[in-house]
């Protein structure tokens, strides 16, 4: 818990607007990649079909409705700062099963290339935190 404390500290006094937009432009695309695979699940099931599992019906649409809904309503809670550090812990293993999903069928670059700066992205502000215009910023100071 100190180690948390820490590093809120040094965030705190080395935030910096263009890092805070850079948080919110995260969350604004994970809202829409959320949205996006919610209104076309087929291309969620057809980006998700390497992995045999999804052959069986039950366990491959929780699985694709997990990350639809995951990527829509942890954008919205990245965006705003709020618990921004636990949603991108949780996010993790999406995104890196993200990465391993292009090596293990056809590669997508694009794809590829997404999934791996949103992941550095995401380990980086797990890091470094939500950042002073953050809701867990704001809700700090009033206590």
């Amino acid at each position: 818990m100190n180690n948390v404390k820490s590093l809120n500290k040094w965030a705190n006094a080395h935030t910096y607007l263009p890092v805070d937009l850079l948080r919110m432009a995260l969350g604004i695309f994970l809202f829409w990649k959320g949205v996006t695979f919610i209104t076309n699940i087929q291309y969620l099931v057809d980006l998700l079909s390497p992995i045999d599992k999804l052959d069986d019906g039950m366990s491959g649409m929780l699985i694709v409705h997990y990350v639809a809904s995951a990527h829509f309503l942890r954008g919205i809670l990245i965006f705003f700062g709020l618990l921004t550090r636990w949603a991108l812990i949780v996010q993790l293993p999406i995104l890196i099963g993200a990465v391993v999903i292009n090596f293990m069928g056809e590669m997508h670059s694009q794809n590829l290339f997404l999934s791996l700066i949103t992941l550095v992205i995401c380990v980086a502000f797990i890091i470094y935190g939500s950042g002073k215009h953050s809701a867990d910023y704001y809700f700090k100071m009033q206590e």
